[in-house]
């Protein structure tokens, strides 16, 4: 049945209900995760908006500007599996297990791996979160998938693969540039991935396996040089020589306290744009830590400078690799020499840069060979037949045996994979430029600030492809990423 396009009355009308839609599903998350209430009420709220997700309203908004088709689109998705969502939050939530006789609450399972120093209970600890995820949640996920499947077809796509290239994005190739990067540094992770391995917990990688991993990251020895009570000293601090007073910033909200039920990863729920934005943190300490603080409040300015003039899909629409470049510029300072050597007293900043760039070398191979899995997903008839799929491409590219059951669960909506991987080379790039303008220590000069200020200013509106070359002139390329990996090995 044909579907007459919406009128440019009835488009404003839609930005208008959309932007309330969102605040109000940023304040359940905010809510949810900050540990405030146990429930994520999302069904309540799609059922409030639902004539945003409807099938004719996607329809009629094809011819539209790209991200508002997109957002109906994934609107009458999400929509459709509603109650999927609320129930593997609830499930995530009610979830315990029982280890060596200790009760663990299911979210925290990561958690007390990463912290646990004997081996051999890590693997018990991990193991049975596996086995508490292909129990509980990939039931959950594979409706959700069908649901899914079906849906999509109903938008003219034949599959999720199609209807995002539909949307723009060049899947194809930046799945090539992402096979070149593995190729390239697939050496250079074996050297460096075996050599951390080793150092840090007395392992080959050959040796490794997914309960090592958490371990290996959390890095642990490290937290007396990154002590969680100068996490957000040091931030405000940063923030302050670039000429950003975060304590006084009315719009930009700091959640400190500690709550029983809250999430013990720092995020950003930009609830209105740049209204209302909520910096959340549980700061436990380490150098993991601190990297999640920066990377979220580079999401907390990026929203909170946004220009109040931008249209709803400008500010909170557009290119996600935007804003996730504007978080990985201030993440990446935690490994910085420069920023080290002014902001920590610590020893052999070297060593911390270079296993900074390890470290990056390591999830930047995992989210290539993720984009890589997630298009041969969404074209496959049958999800479950992908379960050892799964397991094969990301093992190839960490070199370490991963489980199948994590086939379903370690999936980005939206293909949000490329965006993070388009946010590396953004971050990579723009560094280069920023350090050549405003000299190594571009983060203490507050011309730097007024720059990083004007491009906040724009939100989401243009690509980060576009956004770059206003900027630099250069073209957004994932071999960027590469040499910055290799400035520090």
């Amino acid at each position: 049945m044909t579907v007459e396009p919406m009128t440019s009355r009835e488009v404003d009308a839609f930005r208008e209900r959309g932007d309330a839609f969102t605040r109000d599903l940023m304040q359940e998350y905010y809510d949810h995760f900050a540990g405030l209430k146990d429930e994520l009420e999302i069904e309540r709220i799609y059922e409030e908006y639902e004539d945003l997700t409807t099938l004719d309203t996607a329809r009629s908004l094809e011819h539209a500007p790209t991200e508002l088709w997109r957002f109906a689109c994934e609107g009458f998705l999400g929509n459709l599996t509603r109650a999927h969502q609320a129930r593997v939050a609830q499930v995530e939530t009610e979830l315990k297990a029982t280890v060596d006789g200790e009760e663990i609450p299911y979210r925290m399972l990561r958690v007390v791996t990463a912290n646990e120093a004997d081996r051999d209970r890590r693997e018990r600890l991990d193991r049975e979160r596996i086995r508490l995820l292909d129990e509980h949640l990939n039931p959950v996920y594979l409706e959700a998938s069908a649901i899914d499947r079906e849906a999509v077809q109903r938008l003219d796509a034949p599959n999720y693969y199609e209807l995002y290239k539909g949307f723009g994005f060049r899947l194809d190739e930046l799945a090539e540039e992402c096979r070149a990067l593995l190729d390239e540094t697939e050496k250079l992770w074996e050297r460096e991935g075996d050599r951390l391995f080793r150092e840090r917990l007395g392992l080959s990688l050959s040796e490794a396996r997914p309960w090592d991993v958490g371990r290996l990251l959390r890095a642990p020895e490290l937290d007396r040089l990154y002590p969680s009570g100068g996490m957000v000293p040091a931030l405000e601090a940063t923030l302050g020589d670039l000429g950003i007073d975060l304590r006084s910033q009315a719009n930009v909200h700091l959640d400190l306290e500690v709550r029983p039920n809250k999430t013990p990863r720092a995020f950003c729920a930009p609830i209105e744009v740049p209204g209302k934005v909520m910096l959340v943190i549980q700061p436990i300490g380490g150098k993991d830590d601190w990297e999640a603080l920066f990377h979220e409040a580079g999401h907390t300015e990026h929203y909170g400078n946004t220009s109040e003039t931008l249209s709803m899909e400008g500010k909170r629409l557009g290119d996600m690799a935007v804003t996730e470049g504007w978080a990985m510029l201030m993440q990446h300072l935690v490994t910085e020499p420069a920023w080290l050597g002014r902001r920590l007293d610590v020893p052999r900043v070297d060593d911390l840069a270079h296993e900074g760039a390890v470290s990056l070398l390591f999830f930047v191979r995992r989210y290539a060979a993720k984009l890589l899995y997630e298009i041969e997903f969404f074209q496959a008839d049958e999800p479950t037949t992908m379960r050892n799929r799964y397991a094969e491409i990301l093992s190839d590219a960490l070199k370490l045996p991963l489980y199948p059951e994590t086939y379903l669960d370690d999936i980005d909506g939206s293909f949000y994979v490329t965006g993070y991987l388009r946010s590396w080379a953004f971050e990579a790039q723009l560094r280069d430029f920023l350090r050549a303008e405003f000299g190594n220590e571009w983060f203490a000069r507050r011309d730097a600030g007024d720059l990083l200020r004007e491009l906040w200013s724009v939100g989401q509106e243009p690509t980060a492809d576009a956004l770059l070359k206003d900027v630099t002139g250069a073209r957004l390329e994932m071999a960027a990423v590469a040499d910055r990996v290799r400035e520090h090995l």
